[in-house]
């Protein structure tokens, strides 16, 4: 079966080329070990040059929106809070990473569906400050299952992404 252009799947170059995560994994311990990369407090850095800044949960509201006067009432009626969010300052972009693990069938299964809704909704909270917003899946190889087939189509299909074992460096524009 050939390899979906849509996901990535770990291989000798893991390190260098991509962002490998395990369950537990946070993307801040994910650049501090690698070897390109160091952090600093929420910023990372390429030797000595601030590439990007990371945010989790209510970190981008209070360390992003609510310094530059962004009231997130003005703009979506309930607080959405990321599980990992990287500001790419070159491209002017916000990652939205959010990891689901699943060893069962569950509530995760239907929360695949939501990417549409909640890219829309962080773009149009990020919209004042010029910010564009991209939306992905970190996901356990639960989902590599076949009955997983149509919801990783339509999660493509409204512009989002999906991954398994690591994110490139290239999708973040690093």
């Amino acid at each position: 079966m050939p390899k979906n252009p849509n996901t990535v799947g770990g291989g000798s170059q893991t390190n260098v080329h991509g962002l490998h995560f395990e369950q537990t994994t946070e993307l801040r311990d994910v650049f501090a070990n690698h070897p390109q990369y160091s952090v600093k407090g929420n910023a990372i850095y390429n030797g000595n040059a601030k590439v990007a800044t990371l945010f989790q949960k209510s970190s981008l509201y209070k360390d992003l929106l609510e310094p530059k006067g962004v009231d997130y009432k003005k703009y979506i009626s309930k607080k959405m809070l990321p599980d990992d969010a990287i500001l790419v300052h070159s491209t002017s972009t916000l990652f939205i990473i959010e990891k689901k693990f699943q060893s069962c069938a569950g509530s995760v299964d239907e929360k695949l569906q939501t990417c549409d809704f909640k890219k829309k909704q962080y773009t149009k909270l990020l919209q004042p400050l010029k910010i564009k917003v991209e939306y992905c899946y970190f996901l356990s190889d639960w989902f590599l299952k076949e009955e997983y087939r149509d919801v990783k189509k339509y999660i493509i299909s409204v512009g989002c992404r999906y991954f398994f074992k690591e994110i490139p460096l290239e999708y973040l524009g690093l």
